[in-house]
């Protein structure tokens, strides 16, 4: 699962950042989407991971909810450098339901993302997108 550090009920991983949010997850999502907005991120993909399994595999699975969210100028940025680099866009925020009714939020940590780039020039990008993601999730 990576390495993980918990500071004051947030988890920082080498892959992501999360926290657990004291609402369901149709309200934490309507907050999210809201403080995407605000940070400048657009929604461009979205799965329903729960509604997917049952359809596709007949399976009952928690809510679960991935959104794929767009930082547009920096996204033009990146794909500005090399073409390639929209295979890893765009940067994930998920979003799933504990069984205590809360719901855990997290969101790609961008540096270790881009990473597999290996191009140098991306690293303020992946910057300023965990920035604004850390900020999004801490606004919750």
């Amino acid at each position: 699962m990576g390495n993980t550090i918990e500071k004051e009920g947030e988890i920082i991983m080498s892959y992501g950042y999360k926290k657990i949010i004291h609402d369901g997850l149709e309200e934490t999502e309507t907050k999210v989407r809201d403080a995407l907005t605000e940070h400048g991120f657009g929604i461009i993909t979205e799965i329903d991971v729960k509604n997917t399994f049952r359809q596709k595999l007949d399976i009952d699975f928690n809510k679960y909810k991935i959104l794929g969210a767009c930082q547009p100028q920096i996204a033009h940025a990146a794909l500005s450098l090399d073409k390639q680099i929209g295979l890893l866009l765009p940067c994930n925020v998920v979003l799933w339901e504990n069984d205590d009714g809360t719901t855990t939020v997290a969101a790609i940590n961008a540096h270790a993302q881009l990473a597999l780039a290996e191009i140098d020039e991306l690293v303020d990008h992946a910057t300023e997108v965990n920035e604004k993601l850390k900020a999004v999730i801490d606004s919750l």
